[in-house]
């Protein structure tokens, strides 16, 4: 079974964050591996940057050691406590790993400091007492102590898998094809710059979407994205419509099911009062397959939800029963989780483990019904796989949209992919 920490999420967070974003690797536990200073020792002696954390009812204390601990030699080791968020340092003092953790109960003031596994207490003198915000004896007895090796995040072999997994996902869409060939290219309506900015290499603007002063987009835009390595189109199409806001800032809900149809042409202008109708303009009669949407993205700002007023959040969900009814298939994404407290680039390898991604979703889940995958929006190995990890789940809803769609709106091409089918068993 493996060893794990007593520490909470939040706790190793404010831990990792507080020394420079550290990954903490548990070398010791004596509760596991024994009350001794010698199996304490053995586990931890050149194991590089340590950070000793001490269990003793409420309170958390630390020594915190740049150079770790080397048999023989002082090093200088910060103290300090965690209480709740806050973290009360003490100075920095110099020991040897074999005098701090001394079996023998040292005069404290010859010491100050010393932590005796042996008899599970930590001594100091009243001065560092003071300074790290302690009250009580100068002996506090402890219930456990952890010692962990400090890495630096993340770590050159999670970053190579993060690498090697961007490269396929890209070639996976680059090289994409819709389910029977229905269409060539998959339309999927959602915001714009960050997906095409993966696959050109930098960040592009040619849709401001969000970057004006009502933050939503007034016009229906399609963009083709092209692929940075041989300037050819990719197999979907990304379409930018006008935003979610509320009453008559935001997207009219009867000009959804136009969209979804086909009948709005590009740079349509949306009149946020009114809805389109047959009888203007541009109105596209008879849209064909390809013309349709074949996917819906919800995308929202992870730290938004907060502020969603009830009339925001019975708007997204009268648009999703549009959706229902409409048998489209829609998924919903999460922008600048690397904005919320405590996250770290390490944390977006794991990104479903990370509590607080954890919460927002579960936020969004209870208040708006369906579940979140999330995406980031910067130029980096480790979000642009969120980004093209959430891009194949969407091409891979619209195959379920094709697939299920009638024959009366498919013709004789789906025809011929279930007889090829049939042939095949």
């Amino acid at each position: 079974m493996a060893v794990t920490t007593r520490l909470t999420w939040l706790q190793e967070k404010i831990l990792q964050n507080y020394f420079g974003e550290k990954r903490l690797s548990l070398l010791y536990k004596a509760s596991v591996h024994g009350f001794s200073k010698q199996d304490l020792l053995d586990r931890c002696y050149n194991r590089g940057p340590t950070l000793t954390v001490i269990y003793s009812g409420d309170h958390i204390i630390g020594a915190y050691s740049q150079m770790g601990y080397q048999q023989g030699k002082y090093a200088a080791i910060l103290l300090f406590t965690l209480q709740g968020t806050k973290i009360s340092k003490c100075e920095t003092v110099q020991y040897t790993p074999e005098i701090l953790f001394d079996d023998e109960c040292i005069p404290l003031f010859s010491i100050g400091f010393q932590i005796n596994v042996r008899i599970q207490k930590v001594m100091m003198g009243s001065k560092k007492m003071e300074n790290l915000e302690l009250g009580g004896s100068c002996a506090m007895p402890f219930q456990e102590c952890e010692v962990f090796r400090c890495e630096d995040l993340p770590d050159e072999r999670k970053m190579k898998v993060v690498t090697e997994l961007r490269k396929s996902l890209s070639s996976a869409l680059r090289t994409y094809e819709s389910y029977g060939s229905l269409v060539q290219q998959i339309r999927i309506l959602l915001f714009f710059n960050s997906v095409r900015s993966v696959f050109q290499g930098h960040v592009t603007h040619q849709a401001l979407v969000g970057t004006n002063t009502t933050g939503i987009s007034e016009k229906y835009r399609t963009y083709s994205i092209r692929n940075g390595e041989d300037g050819n189109s990719l197999p979907f199409i990304l379409c930018d419509s006008l935003g979610l806001g509320e009453k008559e800032k935001g997207l009219y809900v009867d000009d959804i099911v136009s969209i979804l149809n086909g009948h709005i042409p590009d740079r349509y202008q949306f009149n946020p009062m009114k809805p389109i109708t047959s009888s203007h303009d541009n109105y596209i009669d008879s849209p064909s397959l390809k013309d349709r949407i074949h996917c819906v993205a919800f995308v929202f700002d992870a730290n938004s939800i907060e502020h969603f007023s009830p009339e925001m959040i019975a708007k997204i969900k009268s648009i999703r029963r549009v959706l229902i009814k409409c048998d489209m298939v829609h998924v919903a994404l999460l922008t600048h989780v690397d904005n919320i407290d405590l996250i770290t680039k390490a944390d977006l390898i794991e990104i479903d483990r990370c509590v607080p991604v954890k919460s927002k979703i579960e936020e969004f889940q209870r208040k708006l019904g369906f579940a979140l995958p999330d995406i980031l929006v910067e130029l980096d190995p480790i979000k642009d796989v969120l980004i093209l990890s959430a891009l194949r789940r969407m091409l891979w809803a619209a195959d379920d949209f094709l697939e299920n769609l009638p024959l009366e709106q498919t013709g004789n091409q789906k025809k011929e992919i279930i007889k090829y089918a049939k042939g095949k068993k």
